[in-house]
């Protein structure tokens, strides 16, 4: 068996490559699980970490029966130059399942990290939203994993999130309950800082990313909402849509009592949050982004009575657009909320990149930011 690595290792050495680098580490234990079925040697031991704990992973089973998640640790290329791993992998909690995508930067090796779960919009895809947010990029200058969690069109036709319907706005929602599910699987699988979990979304995703926040704030730290609606905006289709619009139904209007009793009994922890949103947003109109700001802040008043203190708003060019800026701080200073309205901005990523769909490359960088906000946690 040492004779056969060693002839391996040098015919990778040969080539000018290093076995035991991040970017050949899957190669090699291929190579070392294919020598193990043939009867010549052990399989390689996975250095999974610890797992999650107690707490966190009780915390998700409570509407969730997880399941281990099985997939494909093959790679493609990525925009990063291939430096970590981009593993398909698929999420199943005996009722239902989702695809995903985990980008492991090749700095990680086995250490507790910060997960980021990135929630696309309508019509995208985890590979498409990971090119136009450039968060790969991000998690390997910073040293975290990102999940990319991907809807089927079997449960959406668009591929939408269904943020809008009434059994996806609670902890038991199936799409909410398996998003959470991920984190879990991925907790298994690498070592993650349980302390610093977080979510942000675009447009059907940021809806999501706010749902998710709300309903299980034990596990995620933080929010970001791009272009989003707050949560309990709609209950159906045609609520939705006015929602979007920035309207309410008539339907909705009917069923603001029994709204405001679900809300009541929804989860009342305060979880910081970052918003952006164009104020020229044809799709989504930019009151919903003030107003999931206010239920953020509304939020940290119900959790302890800690009120959350308005700093003057700021405006200020950021590449090329106007923006203002919102923040709400508690009484260490630290920003608990913080909204930022891009002035003649529309329905896209903000300094995104045109690789990817829905994206503007003038604005803040939104990412950077996103990023910024999270590790301050």
């Amino acid at each position: 068996m040492d004779s056969i690595l060693s002839t391996i290792d040098r015919a990778f050495a040969a080539a000018g490559l290093n076995p035991n680098s991040a970017r050949l580490r899957s190669v090699t234990d291929t190579i070392k699980r294919a020598l193990a079925a043939a009867g010549i040697a052990s399989p390689p031991q996975a250095d999974t970490g610890v797992a999650a704990s107690a707490t966190f992973r009780s915390s998700l089973r409570e509407t969730t029966p997880l399941r281990k998640a099985r997939g494909s640790a093959t790679r493609r290329p990525v925009d990063v130059e291939d430096l970590g791993q981009f593993l398909s992998l698929h999420h199943s909690n005996g009722a239902a399942s989702r695809d995903y995508k985990l980008y492991v930067p090749a700095s990680y090796h086995g250490e507790p990290v910060p997960l980021i779960v990135m929630l696309h919009g309508c019509k995208q895809s985890p590979d498409d939203f990971a090119a136009g947010t450039r968060m790969n990029e991000l998690a390997e200058e910073h040293g975290f994993l990102v999940a990319y969690p991907a809807q089927t069109r079997h449960a959406n036709g668009a591929n939408c999130w269904n943020w809008f319907k009434a059994s996806e706005q609670n902890r038991g929602g199936e799409e909410v309950s398996l998003i959470a599910g991920i984190v879990s699987a991925v907790a298994r699988s690498h070592r993650i800082d349980e302390k610093r979990v977080f979510v942000a979304g675009l447009s059907a995703g940021a809806a999501m990313a706010v749902i998710l926040g709300a309903a299980y704030p034990e596990v995620f730290a933080a929010v970001a909402a791009h272009s989003g609606l707050p949560r309990g905006a709609a209950h159906d289709v045609p609520s939705a849509f006015a929602a979007m619009r920035g309207r309410r139904s008539a339907q909705a209007n009917a069923q603001e009592d029994d709204t405001a009793a679900k809300k009541s009994r929804w989860p009342r922890r305060g979880v910081a949050t970052i918003v952006f949103h164009g104020d020229s947003d044809p799709t989504v109109a930019v009151s919903n982004g003030g107003a999931i700001a206010e239920e953020a802040v509304s939020s940290f008043r119900e959790d302890g009575d800690l009120t959350l203190h308005k700093r003057p708003a700021r405006t200020a060019s950021v590449r090329g657009r106007d923006c203002t800026t919102t923040r709400y701080i508690d009484t260490t200073g630290r920003t608990q909320v913080e909204e930022w309205v891009v002035h003649g901005g529309s329905h896209a990523w903000f300094g995104g990149d045109a690789k990817g769909s829905y994206t503007d490359s003038a604005g803040p960088d939104a990412s950077a930011e996103i990023v910024r906000f999270f590790l301050e946690r």
